[in-house]
């Protein structure tokens, strides 16, 4: 069902703007009404990943007059396989300045507000408060709770996608007007439950088809046209080469749009999701920690007095190891098997890959009675960074 135009008409097109976007004029369902409106939009896109990078780059072709992009990272070689906004020349730049760029390269008709900071309550509200609706590419659920609240309690609607592997998810979440992502995603999942694109990998292209697909809603909205995905949800399956939709509806008890809400400012996410950031971090800091010069050193001196442990998947391994590492999975530190693999008082150094896994599982052995136990700070990166930089990272 169309629904009105988000955007209202801006002022007339340029000679340039006419051939530039005559064949979007030529479609009866844009026209020039139409990209007037593209034109007048201020559209803000969450992330310069895998999504935000083929989302931004179709919306600053397609008119849209203010783009704003918010990304606190900095750009890495495993980023271009799937984030074509940014190229060999920008690896170590901000993702901010290096979509910012592109961006006023495919259009300079556009305007690009530039937010080089991390997203949080503290200034959510303030920032989407400038705009007509959000393109989310997030890539963790902290983030996509707050767009979320914020995007309602600010009153305009975003378009959600989500990636994994070889399967992606596209909605238009808008309080008031349908369902918003805590209608369907009342709960987000355990912490550690659901591994990261950087744990378990996601076809690059698979990223174009979903922020494609992204765009093109932000696009309907704006003008006013075809059937906004407000009530669905599709799912795109990359290896069958299939789309699927399921109808999705308000939940009346829903705490942030329901009859009686509960959510009227936005919360701590982190704790939403799981530990607060600053209490894991406290914990994991008491861990006992070997850095990588110093591993390589007992590796060369006593390799058979300690078992190093890598709880990293298959995948993972393949790309790159640290020579001796035994593979144990981390769910055998979680649930407790992984402690009648070790002999009481055997040293053992567990790696992951940055060290966040690898804190856990420590965490488990020692919580299971093992005391003679350290984990590598930093992770196999560490060691490629500090002991063996021919080897490749990820």
């Amino acid at each position: 069902m169309a629904r009105p135009p988000l955007v209202d008409v801006g002022p007339e097109l340029s000679t340039s703007q006419v051939e530039r976007y005559s064949r979007h004029l030529l479609l009866p369902e844009v026209g020039r009404e139409g990209q007037r409106r593209l034109a007048n939009a201020r559209v803000l896109v969450v992330g310069a990943g895998g999504l935000g990078s083929p989302a931004l780059l179709y919306l600053a072709a397609a008119g849209v007059g203010t783009l704003g992009v918010v990304d606190a990272d900095v750009v890495e070689e495993s980023n271009l396989q799937r984030q074509i906004i940014h190229g060999q020349s920008d690896i170590g730049r901000s993702k901010v300045r290096s979509a910012a760029e592109s961006v006023r390269e495919v259009n300079p008709h556009v305007q690009v507000i530039e937010h080089e900071l991390r997203l949080d309550s503290s200034n959510a509200l303030e920032l989407l408060r400038g705009y007509h609706l959000v393109v989310d590419g997030a890539d963790n659920f902290a983030t996509r709770y707050l767009v979320d609240d914020a995007c309602a309690l600010v009153g305009i609607p975003h378009v959600w996608g989500s990636i994994f592997r070889f399967q992606g998810q596209v909605s238009v979440w808008w309080a008031g007007e349908g369902p918003c992502y805590r209608c369907v995603f009342p709960t987000p999942p355990p912490p550690g439950s659901v591994p990261s694109c950087a744990e378990g990998g996601v076809l690059g292209v698979l990223c174009a088809a979903v922020a494609a697909v992204q765009a093109a809603e932000a696009i309907k909205l704006v003008v006013g046209m075809g059937d906004p995905v407000v009530g669905r949800l599709l799912l795109h399956d990359a290896l069958s080469q299939r789309w699927d939709t399921l109808q999705v509806e308000r939940n009346p008890d829903c705490p942030l749009c329901g009859d009686h809400p509960t959510i009227t400012e936005l919360i701590d996410y982190e704790q939403f999701c799981g530990l607060p950031a600053t209490q894991e971090d406290d914990v994991h800091a008491m861990l006992p920690t070997v850095t990588a010069p110093e591993l390589a050193q007992m590796l060369r001196e006593r390799p058979d007095s300690f078992r190093l442990v890598d709880v990293r998947g298959e995948d993972e391994r393949s790309i790159v190891s640290i020579p001796g590492a035994e593979p144990v999975p981390l769910e055998e530190f979680v649930s407790g098997r992984a402690a009648a693999r070790f002999e009481e008082g055997e040293e053992v150094v567990i790696h992951c890959k940055v060290g966040g896994r690898s804190a856990t599982a420590l965490q488990a052995l020692i919580a299971g009675g093992h005391t003679n136990a350290r984990h590598l700070e930093g992770g196999v990166l560490a060691w490629v960074r500090d002991v063996d930089p021919s080897l490749p990272t990820y």
